[in-house]
Order: structure tokens, then C-alpha cells, then sequence
């Protein structure tokens, strides 16, 4: 059945729900508690100022250190976490029907290239369902995806006109006519392993709970030098922020049994649990970190993959930066969305949150001045010939969280077989500080416009320039499967 048929018949399937108002992002408005919340701290901060400054400046300078140094032992409790390594016994069970879902808005360009990447995808024919979900005033996409060399089993879908218009909503569009038991999402750019649905399958088919709702595969950036988008500086500190993120912080937030953000790509859901939770929220720019908390705010577990996603990066600071607007846009809808109830969470649902997403934007909003004050205080020191009058104390618990930031990112460039030097140590400050403008701007955007989706523009890859050890033959070979216990899972030590 193809599109024009799938139109028909689309058209009486209705989408899938979405999450009831109190977990959506379209409430822009505060509830009582959060606003009561805000008003309280804000008037008790303003009092102690008025009445008390020196008795502030003093507790200030013990919390801040502390709370720096709470996430550095945060950074270091995933470090040891995520290293240890399992492999889950070879599932004997049937493969299940499996949806792939492709939500794609202006991606004439490299809409035949994702079409080549997931027909190369290593999963029985008759067992796969495809939507590429275009949108309907999208012309050139959908006569693209129409021209393209697609296989029997990747149907087009057009997504009616209609609000928000975002990637979430034609994601729900999708799920509303899944059949398949598991589902997973890419992207336009992305060039997933072949053999990653197997993995994926194997996993929840080992899953004696019943509580495991999706699996995040890791997303590895490969850099493209040949490329006239390319941008040095940027495409590095981004590959190396993914590494950590992927091969670090959600593998060791797993083995603890905590809920993440989920990645916007490449995670693997059942379906019927999607649907039982709303499927995704349209209304949230970044909904896929909203939906892992959501489906842990049901009962429910996340866990991940090793089988990677293979991606480019943005390119320069004209792309890059929309894009981090939006997903630290995101993040504030999402933490807005998740402290309205937050005791539901749970104590450790709670704190994932805080670690997460509270802290991404708290670190965002005081990366440039910190790294400011730092570099302030030095040069005015060594310019009049004096000690930095900056506490010890403080400067050591600084460097420490920057210090587990950067053993983190080497510790998970390595894993995903980037390059890492001494050069991208000293530059990522640099890329930190970028991360305020973003910050800034995405606060801006959330007053003015909540629900706008700042597209990035993908273009086809070019040949990429990948290490040795990432090259076919390792891909090929396959990493053992990291898979979190607390979930039920039958896992072996791997040898």
C-alpha cells in the first residue's frame, strides 16, 4: 500500500493522542506551585540582599563550590559506571514486525541517501514497515522521496496541514498507523548500522519485566574535512560532546537505573507502550528528552544500544547555533513540563532531571561568565604582578568539574573511535562559552516564539574521514551490547 492509498485510509486514523495537558509543553503557563515557588525564592533572595549581603556572599561561597563539586562526582560515578560492559545471550525468539519512521520537512537533497541508508538495514522485508512522513505543502521533498530507488517495504506518508508544525506531530501522524510491535525514528542525515534493529529486538525480547520501553542507540559524528560546510572548530567539540553524551553519561545512567533524555534519533520503542504514554508531545521542540522521562513518569525503563547511528555534524556557527537554540529551548519546556509534578518522578527520576536537564541549562547559562571570571582574574593578577585573589578552594572545584568534563569526553571519544588531542582540551572552553549565546537566545525564543522548529539543513555526506578503527571491518565486527540489569535483562560478563 502506498501513499495515495495510505492518504485514504489515513484520513480516518486518527493521530496518536499526545500526553494529557499537565505533561505538554502547549501550557505556557506557570502552575501555582511552580509560580509560587519562583515568587518565594526570588522575594527571599531580595530580603537576605536587603538585609543580610555579607551573610549571602558567604553561604554563596560555599554552595556554588559544592554544587560543582556535586556534579563532578556525578560525572565520575558515570564514568565508573558506564564501563562496565555486558552482553546480552543470542534471543532464539522470532523477529517481531518492525516500523521505521523517517519525519523529514525540506530534504529534497539528501532525501536519496537515507532512502540507500535503510534499505541497508539488516532485518527480514516481510518483517518491515517504512514511512518516510513528508509534510504536505513540502513539494520537493515528497517528489524526491517518489523518485527515489525506494524498497517494497518504505511507504510515503504526507502529514495533513496542520499546528504545531514540528517533527513530533508528523511522528505521531506515523504512529497512529504503525503495525508494527517495535518502532524506531531517524533522521534525514542519519546512517544507522545494519544490524542495529536486530540488536534492538534481541534486547526487548530478553526483557522478562516487561517495563523496558525503548533503547537509545549511541549517535557517533563523523567529520567531513571535504566539505565546504565544514566547520573545524565546531564539528570536533561536537563529536566529542556526542561521544560523551552516548558513550558515557547514558550507558552509565542505565547501569544506575535512571531515566535520560532520550537522543532525537535512533531510539527503538514497543509500541504499544508509545502509544499507552501519548506517543510524542508536538508541542515540545526537543520531545524526545521529554518522552524518556514521561515513560519513566509511567512506570516504565530506558535502556541502550551499542550498535551505532552515524551522523555529520551542522557545519558552522550559522547552523549550530539555531540548532542549539532549539534544543536548549527544548530543555526549558521540558524541565517547565516535569517540575510541575515533580515528586511523581520519584526521588531518582528527580534527580536524573536535575543532573540532566536542570544542570545542562544551569551550566549553559554560567559557562561564558565563569570561563570570564577565570581568565579575568588571571590576566589582572599577572598584570599587577599578584596572586589571583580568587579562593583556592573554589578555582581547585572549578578546574575538578572542567577536569571530569574532559576525562569524560576522552574517555568517550575513545570508545567511539574519535580522535581526541591536547588541542580540543584547550578549545573547549572555548566551545562551552558558545554554549550561553545559545542559552540566551533560546530564552528569548521561548517568550516569543515556544513552538517554533529552527530547522538545520542537511546536505548528502560527503566521503567521510574516519579513523582506522571505525572503518567497515570495525563495524562490522560489532561492540558487545551494554544493557542495564536493573532492567531484568539475562546478561552475560563480557570475556
Amino acid at each position: 500500500m502506498d501513499a495515495s492509498a495510505r492518504d485514504e485510509r489515513g484520513s480516518r486514523v486518527a493521530e496518536a493522542s499526545g500526553p494529557p495537558p499537565a505533561l505538554s509543553a502547549s501550557r505556557r503557563s506557570l502552575t501555582w506551585g511552580q509560580g509560587f515557588s519562583v515568587i518565594a525564592v526570588g522575594a527571599g533572595l531580595v530580603g537576605w540582599v536587603w538585609r543580610d549581603p555579607a551573610g549571602l556572599h558567604a553561604i554563596l561561597s560555599f554552595a556554588v563550590p559544592a554544587i560543582f563539586l556535586a556534579c563532578a562526582l556525578w560525572r565520575l560515578a558515570l564514568i565508573l559506571a558506564s564501563g562496565r560492559r555486558r552482553v546480552p545471550q543470542v534471543s532464539t525468539a522470532p523477529l517481531p514486525r518492525y516500523t521505521v519512521v523517517a519525519a523529514l520537512h525540506d530534504e529534497a537533497e539528501v532525501l536519496p541517501q537515507l532512502v540507500e541508508n535503510l534499505a541497508a538495514l539488516d532485518y527480514p522485508a516481510d518483517r518491515l514497515e517504512g514511512f518516510l512522513a513528508l509534510e504536505a505543502h513540502d513539494h520537493e521533498t515528497i517528489e524526491a522521496a517518489y523518485a527515489a530507488d525506494r524498497p517494497d517495504w518504505l511507504s510515503i506518508l504526507i502529514v495533513p496541514p496542520g499546528e504545531p508544525r514540528t517533527k513530533p506531530r508528523a511522528l505521531n501522524h506515523a504512529l497512529a498507523r504503525a503495525t508494527g510491535r517495535l518502532i524506531t525514528v531517524y533522521d534525514a542525515e542519519d546512517d544507522p548500522d545494519p544490524l542495529q534493529l536486530r540488536e534492538a529486538a534481541a534486547c526487548f525480547a530478553r526483557d522478562a519485566t516487561g517495563r523496558l520501553a525503548c533503547l537509545q542507540a549511541p549517535l557517533r559524528i563523523r567529520r567531513r574535512t571535504r566539505s565546504p560546510e565544514a566547520s573545524p572548530f565546531l564539528d570536533r567539540q561536537f563529536a566529542v560532546e556526542y561521544a560523551a553524551l552516548f558513550e558515557v553519561v547514558l550507558p552509565g545512567m542505565t547501569r544506575l537505573g535512571l531515566p535520560f533524555p532520550l537522543g532525537g534519533t535512533s531510539n527503538h520503542f514497543r509500541v504499544d507502550i508509545l502509544k499507552r504514554v501519548g506517543g510524542w508531545d508536538a508541542w515540545n521542540v526537543t520531545e524526545d528528552a521529554d518522552l524518556g522521562f514521561r515513560l519513566w513518569r509511567a512506570g516504565y525503563r530506558l535502556g541502550v544500544l551499542t550498535r551505532p547511528t552515524w551522523e555529520t555534524p551542522p557545519g558552522g556557527l550559522d547552523a549550530w547555533l539555531p540548532q542549539r537554540t532549539r534544543w536548549m529551548k527544548g530543555f526549558m519546556q521540558t524541565w517547565g513540563v516535569h517540575t510541575r509534578r515533580p515528586l511523581s518522578l520519584g526521588l531518582r527520576g528527580l534527580l536524573a532531571l536535575v543532573m540532566t536537564v536542570g544542570v545542562s541549562l544551569a551550566s549553559a547559562a554560567v559557562h561564558a561568565p565563569s570561563v570570564a571570571w577565570v581568565a579575568a582574574s588571571v590576566l589582572v593578577a599577572a598584570v599587577a604582578g599578584l596572586t589571583p585573589s580568587t579562593p583556592i578552594p573554589a578555582l581547585g572545584v572549578l578546574m575538578l568539574g572542567a577536569g571530569m568534563a574532559w576525562v569524560s569526553a576522552f574517555i568517550g571519544a575513545r570508545r567511539a573511535g574519535i580522535p581526541y588531542s591536547l588541542i580540543d582540551v584547550v578549545q573547549a572552553p572555548a566551545y562551552w562559552s558558545l554554549l550561553s549565546l545559545a542559552f540566551v537566545h533560546a530564552a528569548w525564543r521561548l517568550v516569543t516564539e515556544p513552538f517554533a522548529w529552527d530547522k538545520t539543513r542537511h546536505r548528502p555526506d560527503p566521503e567521510p574521514d574516519l579513523p582506522p578503527e571505525t572503518g567497515a571491518a570495525a563495524l562490522d565486527a560489532g561492540p558487545p551490547v551494554r544493557l542495564s540489569s536493573p532492567h531484568g535483562l539475562e546478561t552475560v560478563p563480557t570475556p
